[in-house]
């Protein structure tokens, strides 16, 4: 045993071990990546353009309608109205389509 408490041995295993579990990590997300990119590809190439949003992934807020705020008081009866930010678009009047989740294709 070295001063420190841990041995050289198990401290070497220990980094091949986290190098060996990070490198797998790696080429996993990258491999996830690609065939995602492939996919989505592949639906802009052959898919049909969504019906609620023609196509673009984003619609007016149903919500605020196109306002970007939203009029609201915690009491049923209200003598004060505060505007708060729309929570559906955060304000920008848009949302995203939650036909096609905003990829603008169907399917």
């Amino acid at each position: 045993m070295s001063k420190g408490g841990v041995s050289r041995l198990l401290r070497m295993f220990a980094i091949v071990a986290a190098a060996g579990l990070g490198g797998s990590f790696a080429i996993g997300f990258l491999t996830s990546s690609v065939s995602e990119q492939a996919t989505l590809r592949r639906k802009k190439k052959y898919g049909r353009p969504c019906g609620s949003c023609k196509g673009v992934g984003f619609y007016t807020c149903k919500l605020c309608k196109t306002s970007g705020t939203i009029k609201w008081s915690p009491l049923y009866d209200p003598l004060v109205i505060h505007p708060c930010v729309c929570p559906t678009c955060d304000g920008f009047k848009v949302q995203r389509c939650l036909n096609c989740l905003g990829g603008g294709i169907q399917g």
